[in-house]
């Protein structure tokens, strides 16, 4: 019978099976290591060819195969031996003409190094020689792509120079590099030369597509120009184009930028009614616009919907409605919010960042305290964002001893103090609370000699504000005017004595 053998040689792996009978089962003893042969199978054993007759070198299709690998090979080389010498600052163009040509590979290659190195001027010198080598290559892909590279880097003029070189050429033009032109001139807010150009296509017999309208009506989303867009929309639909989801998408959108909700509710009740798909930007669109109004509840209904996607929350979009609900004093809705986020993105700083202002902004002792313990079970490493939650809460409450015991340990805690946490210190000394050890022991290491640091997350500001001595940091560092603000770094000490001093001479 035959059984599987894996014989694991040195550099194996994974083991490699073989079929074999040469050996029985219970003639192998477990306990001792199997000491095998290496077994030589004919050549033609691996081979799938289906004539064995043939010896494995005459194979056809083999040596077509290995023909091409070593082509290949030295075509990549080629190609990034010309990518180094443009990068080591030879010219391109001169390079070009002691080679005398390149293949479409290399030209385009060269073509992208040019534009991410800011090079147009030269690329278009380069083009201009490489078409001329052979006009054939004046096509539709080559002036598309170098016409988009043009508008892209901003160059119009150049764009549309070729456009006319091409056309005088015999080229037709395509609706794509009138999109392109269109477009160019549109994101540049130069509307007029952009409708020119859409007249043109027309002229031409060119019908225009619905990507050439949503690029018109993004354009004037962007210069804010919600009139026009509207009425582009309107044009667009009289002109026999049905707007579909990815217009209707891109309405909500810039509706959305420029705070128009009665607009931007409209164009979504209209895809919802078409059934149409709501991309996941427009959903962060709208969500934002209602955060920033302080539309509560249907800024929840947005962000449950974003919860649903498998697309992960981005910070800052989690810090804007947490902002939505301190302003509007919702602090409750605060745990609520981590504790959805943790189901996307785990239980992050933020997270824990989150539950505690939930129950800071409430003063609620029993529920930072059950907060900072649910830490400590699951280990979160201290930072300064959690103490200076902590510590603001015990300044607002003027707890001035917890806020010592505190404060005293954040050197056994690793934590290291940033201008907030200074900022409660100094706001209890003003308010009468002089015997805080902390401070004391900040002067006593010389803590206050090191430069200002900002560490804190910035939904602390928001919830408790800045206080007086931050404020009056602020105010003073910007009386100081250019020159004063010249020096590249300020310490604790120096800011204290700015405050207090000005205090002294007021």
């Amino acid at each position: 019978m035959n059984q599987t053998f894996y014989l694991l040689f040195h550099n194996s792996t994974p083991p490699l099976p073989f079929q074999t009978s040469h050996f029985c089962k219970s003639s192998i003893n477990p306990h001792k290591p199997l000491v095998l042969k290496p077994l030589l199978l004919p050549i033609n054993c691996w081979s799938t060819r289906t004539n064995p007759a043939i010896p494995l070198e005459q194979n056809p299709q083999d040596s077509k195969h290995r023909a091409l690998l070593v082509q290949n090979f030295f075509q990549t080389q080629q190609l990034l031996d010309l990518i180094e010498k443009i990068k080591g600052g030879i010219d391109p163009l001169k390079l070009l003409r002691d080679e005398g040509d390149w293949n479409k590979d290399q030209f385009w290659a060269v073509m992208k190094l040019l534009k991410e190195t800011s090079r147009i001027k030269e690329a278009m010198q380069v083009f201009d020689y490489w078409v001329n080598v052979e006009r054939s290559r004046l096509d539709d892909s080559n002036y598309t792509k170098m016409i988009e590279l043009l508008v892209d880097a901003g160059l119009m003029d150049e764009a549309t120079t070729m456009l006319k070189e091409v056309k005088d050429f015999g080229v037709r033009p395509t609706v794509a590099v009138y999109n392109f032109i269109v477009h160019g001139y549109a994101n540049t807010g130069n509307f007029d030369k952009a409708n020119l150009f859409l007249r043109e296509m027309r002229d031409l017999g060119l019908v225009p597509e619905s990507e050439t309208y949503d690029g018109l009506i993004r354009a004037y989303g962007n210069h804010r120009m919600y009139d026009d867009m509207a009425k582009c929309a309107k044009k667009m639909e009289s002109e026999g184009f049905t707007p579909d989801h990815l217009t209707y998408n891109i309405l909500i959108r810039e509706f959305a930028r420029g705070g128009l909700m009665v607009r931007m509710e409209g164009a979504y009740r209209t895809l919802l009614s078409k059934k149409m798909g709501l991309q996941y930007s427009t959903l962060v669109a709208m969500l934002e616009a209602y955060a920033a109004l302080g539309c509560v509840n249907e800024m929840e209904t947005v962000f449950r919907r974003l919860l649903k996607s498998k697309i992960p929350l981005k910070e800052d979009l989690v810090r804007k409605v947490a902002r939505a609900y301190i302003k509007n004093h919702r602090f409750s809705r605060l745990e609520d919010l981590g504790l959805g986020v943790a189901s996307k993105t785990g239980r992050t700083d933020l997270f824990w960042c989150l539950l505690l202002l939930s129950h800071a902004c409430l003063c609620s002792r029993k529920g930072i305290k059950s907060v900072i313990q649910e830490m400590k079970s699951a280990m979160v490493r201290p930072n300064v964002t959690f103490a200076n939650i902590t510590a603001l809460t015990y300044l607002k409450m003027k707890d001035v001893q917890y806020l010592d015991v505190l404060l005293s340990q954040l050197q056994l805690l690793n934590v290291n103090p940033d201008i907030v946490t200074v900022g409660v210190v100094m706001d209890a000394y003003v308010s009468g609370f002089d015997d805080i050890k902390a401070l004391r022991m900040w002067r006593k290491t010389g803590f206050l000699r090191r430069p200002v640091e900002m560490n804190t997350d910035p939904l602390v500001l928001t919830a408790f504000g800045k206080g007086y001595f931050l404020r009056s940091c602020e105010e003073l560092y910007l009386s100081l005017g250019a020159k004063g603000r010249e020096r590249k770094v300020w310490t604790y000490n120096d800011l204290i004595d700015l405050v207090f001093n000005q205090n002294e001479r007021s």
